[in-house]
């Protein structure tokens, strides 16, 4: 297995510095929410601890993904990103339904105006979260990893229940006593969001689990082997994912009047053609099949 397969030093860099940013935020809003009587803000503090538990994660599968090939798991480890970006969406559902059923107790309960300075605090939450989400999105689009998008997207999620939770305090603080409900607001608001990114989270870690067949690299796929001479046709094209690789299975048409050992060197030049334009590409196993004699 190539060893591009390992998590550069950078990715794993994030990761540790995506861990302490959670936690300090976390620790930060959950004692801002508590002195300034903000629902909205606590609820966002738990947010904020599902995001750390869920970097641990992340971690270890980046970990274990990295792992050469043995003999009992001849194709790798990259699954243990999927499984990993699938307890992110798990915690994330989580905190999504503790955020708001917690909302809905705090709207049954008349609770006092929270205090100016948590917006201070939302603001610099805010910030931090965008940016981090901003500079792991792109790690992860450069790398092809799930765990690392879904690393991501936890950012993206805290960033938006800490938007909505300043947005329920400043209509709070604005609006009076009347509208102290409106931190409540805010905080049920978020957990809807949260719930919705879960949703939309699952969705890749079950494809790749289940071996969906990975479209996004078959166009590309069957247009370097086309391009290889000797082959005539690409007949069949299956493509599953394993973290952040591939894993080819290809049947190919050559000139039924050429010798076993010529069908075979072109299989090994197709091989070659993916591994060098594709290295995303671990493996591809190569049927070669009689075709019509190729034109000249």
């Amino acid at each position: 297995m190539p060893g591009s397969r390992n998590p550069s030093r950078n990715l794993r860099r994030w990761v540790v510095a995506g861990s302490i940013a959670n936690l300090t935020l976390a620790a930060v809003k959950l004692t801002a929410g508590l002195i300034g009587q903000s629902a909205a803000l606590v609820a966002d503090a738990i947010e904020s601890i599902t995001d750390l538990v869920g970097s641990l994660v992340v971690w270890s599968g980046l970990l274990y993904s990295a792992r050469p090939p043995d003999d009992d798991h001849p194709y790798g480890h990259g699954k243990a990103e999927a499984l990993a970006t699938l307890i992110v969406a798990i915690l994330l559902f989580s905190a999504g339904i503790w955020i708001g059923l917690d909302a809905i107790h705090s709207l049954r309960t008349p609770h006092p105006v929270p205090a100016p300075f948590t917006l201070i605090v939302l603001l610099a939450v805010i910030a931090t979260k965008e940016t981090f989400f901003q500079l792991l999105r792109r790690a992860a689009d450069r790398a092809g990893s799930t765990v690392l998008a879904a690393e991501a997207l936890h950012h993206r999620a805290d960033a938006i229940t800490s938007l909505a939770a300043l947005v329920g305090i400043s209509v709070a603080l604005i609006g009076g006593p009347a509208y102290a409900a409106a931190d409540a607001w805010a905080a049920l608001l978020a957990s809807l969001f949260v719930l919705y990114n879960a949703f939309n989270l699952l969705r890749k870690p079950f494809a790749e689990l289940l071996d969906a067949n990975a479209s996004e690299i078959l166009a590309p796929a069957r247009a370097a082997a086309a391009a290889v001479p000797g082959v005539v046709r690409v007949e069949k094209l299956r493509a599953r994912r394993s973290g952040a690789h591939f894993f080819l299975d290809m049947h190919l048409h050559v000139d039924p009047e050429l010798s076993v050992a010529k069908g075979h060197a072109i299989s090994g030049h197709v091989r070659a053609a993916l591994r060098t334009q594709l290295p995303r590409i671990a493996d591809v196993l190569i049927h070669i099949e009689p075709g019509p004699p190729a034109t000249t």
